[in-house]
Order: structure tokens, then sequence, then C-alpha cells
């Protein structure tokens, strides 16, 4: 739907109400909404990096509808009102809230966000819409992360970038674990790379990062796949640079994985470690046999560079 579909906006019908009242509130606001649409809100918690997400049935679910403004009658909005305080005498139902929303293109309000930054000591991100001149030495991605994870301005890809600035030296080899839209990956071939594999468990993101390797260029220059490391896993080489932007738990579970694939004397960067994971993520690449060369943080985001034994 467009503003010139709908002119004169949604009203938005909501309420909170206990579990078990979930669905004769969703069948009443269905006989309402337009094209009988409902929105199920259900309470959850996580942990702070989006891990361990539980329904959390000790609070209340949020249900909405939406109406034309065009096409609401006052004494349809009355009758659910109406409806909703009969539901409430045999379970919680809280009241009725009425707000008008007038509509925005949500697939592109992002891009008005999402221009030119510098992610790292020598990389900068643009933007397909947007025009940029380089300085001399500056390395420039031209990135659309599309629907997979990576636009480079999250706390955990700049500190892998920096690590990757840090650490790759030309001709080397890398592999980035959890590729995203690519931009880590990309990064690599720009600084010098001889070459790149990528792996991601997601469909979007080989898409994307693919999409992305040839907007800068780079068709052929990172051999993309989906899957993750280990055994019986697309890539079974080993490499001078690993990349993991991974959460602690994934980046755990795949610690013989990722320690495999660096070569004797090379380097594993981890990133995507929450702070008040980073105990566990130490005790195990600790035990892998690593050393620790370096760490840094941004806000609550930690990444950690080991180096394997020669």
């Amino acid at each position: 739907m467009s503003d010139s579909a709908n002119p004169g906006g949604w009203l938005e019908l909501a309420v909170q109400c206990d579990m078990e009242a979930v669905e004769p509130v969703a069948e009443l606001f269905a006989r309402y909404g337009y094209n009988e649409g409902v929105v199920i809100e259900e309470p959850f918690t996580q942990d702070g990096d989006g891990d361990n997400l539980k329904v959390d049935p000790s609070r209340p679910v949020m249900v909405r509808t939406f109406l034309a403004v065009a096409d609401a009658k006052p004494e349809d909005i009355e009758s659910v009102r109406q409806a909703l305080w009969y539901l409430g005498r045999m379970r919680h139902v809280g009241d009725l809230a009425v707000t008008t929303r007038q509509e925005e293109d949500w697939a592109n309000a992002w891009k008005s966000h999402y221009s030119v930054h510098r992610i790292g000591n020598k990389t900068t991100v643009k933007a397909p819409w947007h025009e940029y001149e380089p300085a001399e030495g500056e390395v420039v991605i031209e990135l659309d992360p599309g629907m997979a994870f990576g636009t480079g301005l999250h706390p955990t890809t700049r500190l892998c970038l920096t690590m990757l600035e840090d650490y790759l030296k030309p001709g080397q080899t890398v592999i980035d674990v959890g590729t995203g839209s690519g931009v880590l990956a990309i990064a690599a071939v720009m600084h010098g790379a001889a070459s790149v594999d990528a792996v991601d468990i997601e469909p979007v993101a080989v898409r994307s990062t693919r999409e992305n390797a040839a907007r800068n260029g780079l068709e052929g220059r990172i051999a993309v796949e989906e899957g993750s490391v280990g055994p019986g896993e697309p890539f079974q080489g080993e490499y001078d640079l690993v990349l993991a932007n991974i959460i602690a738990r994934i980046l755990i579970d795949l610690r013989d994985g990722l320690v495999a694939a660096v070569k004797p004397g090379g380097t594993l960067v981890l990133s995507g470690v929450i702070e008040p994971r980073e105990p566990a993520v130490l005790d195990a690449f600790d035990a892998a046999g690593l050393n620790l060369v370096n760490r840094d943080q941004i806000e609550d985001w930690i990444a950690l560079v080991y180096h394997k034994p020669a």
C-alpha cells in the first residue's frame, strides 16, 4: 500500500491481554481489520547479543489491527470496545487504544540514514545511492545489505574490520565465517588478500555477498558458499586469517572448526562477543592452544585476536 492508495492513513487498534485471551481478541479484530489482518506481539526475553530468545508467558500479549481512516466507522470502534469489555469479564483484557498512524515506506525509509561511514582506520562504506570521493589510500566499499546482516555500522563489524586492517598482510588467504552482506570479505580483497572464501548458513547472505562483490568489481574474487566451518563444510583449507563475526555461543560451538581453519602461525579474529560472554569465549579458545594477542571493545561488544603457534 502507498500513501496515494490510502491518503488518510490508518487507525491502529491495540489491546493487551493474557495468553488465553489472544485467540478471541484476534478473531474479533479480524472482523474489522483491513484484509482481516491481525498482528500478535508476544512478549519475549533475550540476551544482550540477541541469543536465547524465549517467549515470556508471565507478561501480556499485544494484539493489533489496522483500519483505513477513510473506511473506519465510529460505531465499529465502539462495537470492538464493547466486545473487548465482555471478553475482559472472563480473562484479562486491557483497554482499547486507538491511534492514528500515517503510512510510511518502511522498505526504503532506512536508506536516508545509511549514506557514507568510516568503519575502520582506512575503510569507508558507502551506499550505492550516494556519491563519494575517496581520500588517497582510502578503501571504499559500496554496499547494499538488502536483507542480510551487515551495513558495517554495528560495533562488532567495525571491530572486526579494524582487526582485519591491522593483521592482514598482502598476499595472504582469508576466510570470512558468517559473512552476512560480505563487507568483511570484500574489505579483505581490497586490502590485498590473495584469495578470500566466505560462508554463511543463510541463503540470503550468500546471495547478498555475491551481489555486493559484483557491485565492487570483485566478481570471481570471492568464493561464497552456504555453510559453516568444520568437517563436511564447503571449504576445508587452512588460512592465514580467519574472521568470525558471530555471537558468542556460536563462536564456542564452532571453536574446533575455526581453530582448524587457521594455518600454523596464522591469526583468528573473533567478534560479536558481548561483554558478559567474554569469559566463556576466552576459556574455550585458550583451551584450544591459541595465544590471545589483542583485545578491543566498543560499547558492550568485544573483539579478540588469537595467534596459532607455528
